[in-house]
């Protein structure tokens, strides 16, 4: 089975996940994929596959030589809630180039999405426009699975153990917080949840959330004067304060961002939730202490308790870390170009499972899956670059 045919098997299941749960998985949908998933492998033969409590997948391929370096491949089960996820409607185009016309009308162009260049004469998969695809990252599990495959059926591809990893929970931050790094035994691993064919990233955002409450004085308004305080007006000159031009929609490359995600007000009490990014450890802790500074200010101005502010960091940039390891990246900078492909860094504007293993004692950088369009209805991958992929991934872990 070539690595598409399985992405639209997977796609079929709904596996979003939820911020607002406390389990894991945060969902009970994700643990389908999982069993799922579970079954194939044992059926390529690798009889320790399981999933555990919390909705992990982990197998091991034992090594058929002498090499005993264990390299991990990793990929998440679960998509974004942010756009529809259910139901997922694959189907293979032949993309001759220019528009693109999705089942609901949707025209793609590569004037707005200038990755349809690099795809030209390719077959895509696509949705019919009303749901995600979800090849973030189902595309990278098919491609880790079908190199699997390949490895079992051919003796020849020499290797040491390869240690698999699915889990659940990536898309909202808590993929690798149950992980079990020591039992999954790899020396280092790789995510497989990028982009474009090449992609090497071992750069990723520092990441914190700022969750705000402003608490307001409700009065009747015809006899409010001197006496009610709008919780809505202090959010938007708490908004206000922060500089322009630096929201997501405004920045790109090594710029860092603050992005308010969710706003909900009312007189008395308005919520916010703002994301803060930044490469650079110094800015980002500027960020944070720039949001400590203005609902300090703004409680000197309307009083003491009005504005609680709640900063809670979720990942660092896994450089700290891969820096000391960078012949990991060596590793498949060489397997990308066994595969034809030229290797080539950029700094994810993002997180990984990977950037919290790196801190967790497993160096992880992020290889690609050919995906474009994430997170949203227009999401698409070339059925070319997926194998290219599994081609990467078996000289990725071929022993050396």
């Amino acid at each position: 089975m070539r690595a598409h045919e399985r992405l639209i098997e997977y796609a079929r299941f709904d596996t979003a996940s939820d911020a607002k749960s406390k389990a894991c998985p945060s969902t009970e949908k994700q643990l389908a994929l999982a069993d799922r998933l579970v079954k194939e492998l044992k059926e390529l033969g690798l009889s320790d596959a399981r999933v555990d409590k919390h909705g992990y997948v982990y197998a091991s391929l034992p090594a058929n030589c002498a090499e005993r370096k264990a390299i991990g491949l990793i990929a998440h089960m679960d998509v974004v809630d942010v756009v529809p996820s259910h139901p997922v409607k694959p189907r293979l185009v032949e993309y001759p180039g220019g528009a693109l016309v999705l089942e609901n009308g949707d025209v793609l162009t590569p004037e707005k999405y200038p990755g349809l260049l690099k795809r030209k004469g390719k077959t895509l998969v696509v949705t019919d426009g009303r749901t995600l695809l979800g090849a973030d990252d189902k595309a990278g599990v098919a491609e880790i699975v079908t190199a699997l495959e390949v490895l079992k059926a051919d003796p020849t591809i020499l290797h040491g153990p390869v240690r698999i990893a699915f889990t659940p929970d990536e898309e909202i931050g808590r993929g690798a917080d149950l992980f079990d790094v020591t039992g999954f035994g790899a020396e280092f691993a790789y995510t497989v949840d990028g982009g474009d064919v090449g992609s090497i990233e071992f750069e990723n955002f520092n990441a914190a959330s700022a969750i705000i409450k402003i608490h307001g004085i409700s009065i009747h308004p015809g006899a409010a004067k001197g006496r009610m305080l709008n919780a809505n007006l202090v959010a938007c000159e708490l908004s206000a304060m922060l500089p322009e031009g630096e929201t997501p929609a405004d920045t790109e490359g090594y710029e860092g961002f603050q992005h308010l995600t969710e706003i909900n007000g009312a007189v008395e009490l308005t919520t916010m939730h703002y994301i803060l990014r930044d490469h650079d450890r110094q800015k980002f802790e500027f960020r944070k202490q720039r949001m400590a500074d203005i609902a300090a200010a703004l409680n000197e101005k309307y009083g003491a308790g009005t504005v609680e502010l709640q900063l809670v960091d979720s990942y660092f940039n896994m450089l700290e870390v891969l820096k000391d390891h960078m012949h990991v990246v060596r590793r498949a900078e060489g397997a990308y170009r066994t595969a034809g492909v030229e290797p080539y860094h950029e700094p994810i504007r993002g997180g990984t499972d990977g950037s919290k293993l790196s801190f967790m004692g497993l160096p992880c950088p992020n290889l690609a899956t050919g995906g474009m369009n994430f997170h949203s209805r227009h999401e698409l991958i070339a059925v070319e670059d997926m194998d290219t992929m599994v081609r990467t991934l078996v000289e990725l872990v071929r022993a050396r």
